[in-house]
């Protein structure tokens, strides 16, 4: 050993670049364009914890967010998507009246207490509990004497009354389970008290009444068994999942917007490929006056100054991404737009200043790019075409040479605006003669259940914060901007090298 080196026994170079300096050329990054390198690791990967902002008020257990897509988020995605701690954000291409609904369907999916639970009297029939359990996944059904939460308890009706009968026009009355054989709680009862008595009945549903046997709320033992199975869900303060809705700028979308709250909506985005607009600053000022506990998430934006526009309006995250979508043809048709790591970093960077908390949405088509997102200040990451093409978003399965697949498109492509109102206002084009497309129609691979898919990415969000050396969410964000967290940029050749190569052949399975 040199003496040079003896005198030095602690020093160690510098290496790498901070994010700042990461994306202070004249160029915009991709996330294919740089690397993060590793860090420290004392400490097991499942110890990583996720939970990360969406809104000022609103934070998730685990930073994913599906898009709203007419070809990824209705209810089944949305219901996934907050079961596995995420959110889902229902599409706007649609009838204000179908969207309520989906909403609507989220919220009371699980509850704990179900406040407003689904209600019938002695005068329906069988079949119409055929059809509740056909829109909302559930036979469960309370019997007031009003049809109505608030009228006096009658009965109960459960799939175990119903399922072998062949009369779908049974009156009610004729199969329930009588007032005088139910099992009920006081209401005031805390939810831990009814959850006993429900175990201990060994009955289905535990209806809640006051003093006057009327009914004001229930629950439901396939609640209980949820909250074991799913204890990262992402709920709200009655218990029930958390869900999101997409709106647009426009006057008519005032009524949407109503229905959507009618329904429980948690967050409203403002459904928009360029937020920077008077068009969505009244919207915001309009529904912070009308609705002042509502969160709204505002974009896209891909720069600080369309950011301090919507911040200024009063919004409580952002959407950060502009043509950087795999089905968005944006930045090629309309010659705007920005490479989405660059975008994320400075949107990220000066919303952080306000606590406005940043979704980077589009140019995600790996885990890899989920905890780059991630590290560059997103502090959740929306996806579309993962997600696609799981069992849980809109549509149907077909093979074409003998692979499964599902069709995905962008909201700007021709098919989307002809179908939906929602798709135009998105791109402005709703007063258009002639519509220029921004987004086109595809297909994607079959991805299994989000139920097996989300905790991949979890998992490998979780690994790639063990090798950077963060333990969190938070961690990671706050060693960026501390410049702790280093970055190398990456040649062609170097992201060649960075995957797959030099094999005759090639078999890749991402899970198990």
């Amino acid at each position: 050993m040199t003496s040079e080196f003896k005198e030095f026994p602690d020093y160690v170079p510098d290496d790498g670049i901070t994010a700042a300096e990461l994306v202070s050329g004249k160029e915009g990054l991709t996330y294919n364009d740089f690397l993060i390198l590793p860090g420290y690791i004392d400490f097991a990967s499942k110890e990583v914890t996720l939970n990360s902002p969406i809104t000022k008020k609103i934070t998730l257990n685990t930073p994913l967010v599906s898009s709203p897509m007419d070809t990824v988020t209705e209810s089944r995605m949305a219901i996934a998507m907050a079961l596995m701690g995420g959110i889902g954000f229902v599409h706007h291409n649609c009838s204000a009246e179908f969207q309520a609904e989906e909403v609507r369907k989220v919220k009371k999916f699980e509850q704990g207490f179900i406040l407003d639970p689904i209600v019938l009297s002695c005068s329906h029939t069988v079949n119409d509990v055929k059809k509740v359990k056909e829109s909302y996944g559930f036979s469960g059904v309370a019997i007031t004497d009003t049809g109505k939460l608030g009228g006096r308890l009658l009965g109960i009706v459960t799939s175990r009354d119903i399922d072998f009968l062949d009369d779908f026009d049974q009156k009610i009355s004729e199969v329930m389970t009588p007032r005088e054989k139910l099992v009920t709680a006081k209401a005031g009862t805390s939810l831990s008290e009814a959850n006993q008595l429900l175990q201990a009945s060994k009955k289905g549903k535990l209806p809640i009444v006051n003093e006057d046997d009327q009914l004001v709320g229930l629950i439901s033992r396939t609640d209980l068994k949820k909250n074991r199975e799913f204890p990262q869900a992402s709920k709200d303060k009655n218990k029930q999942l958390l869900v999101g809705a997409a709106m647009s700028t426009h006057e008519k979308d005032k009524t949407r917007l109503d229905m959507l709250v009618n329904a429980g909506v948690d967050v409203i985005i403002l459904d928009s490929s360029q937020g920077n607009s008077i068009y969505q600053i009244d919207m915001i000022k309009y529904i912070k006056n009308r609705y002042p506990d509502l969160q709204i998430i505002g974009g896209n934006v891909v720069t600080a100054a369309q950011a301090k526009s919507l911040i200024d309006a009063g919004v409580d995250g952002l959407r950060v991404g502009m043509g950087s979508g795999s089905i968005c043809i944006t930045q090629e048709v309309m010659a705007v737009g920005r490479p989405q790591g660059t975008a994320v970093y400075r949107v990220a960077e000066y919303a952080r200043r306000f606590r406005v908390p940043v979704i980077a949405d589009g140019g995600i088509t790996c885990v890899g790019h989920i905890t780059k997102a991630l590290a560059l200040g997103a502090s959740t990451v929306m996806m579309g075409s993962l997600l696609a093409a799981t069992s849980e978003s809109p549509g149907e399965y077909f093979y074409q040479d003998g692979v499964r697949l599902k069709k995905y498109r962008g909201m700007g492509c021709l098919a989307a605006m002809k179908d939906g109102d929602g798709a135009k206002e998105r791109y402005f084009s709703d007063q258009d003669a002639i519509r220029v497309a921004q987004g086109v129609a595809g297909s994607v691979v079959d991805r299994g259940s989000i139920y097996t898919y989300i905790p991949y990415l979890v998992a490998g969000i979780q690994h790639g914060c063990q090798d950077i050396g963060s333990r969190s969410l938070f961690t990671l964000r706050s060693m960026m901007y501390d410049g702790k967290l280093k970055f190398e940029k990456r040649t062609l050749a170097a992201m060649k090298e960075g995957g797959v190569h030099s094999l005759h052949s090639v078999e890749k399975q991402m899970q198990l």
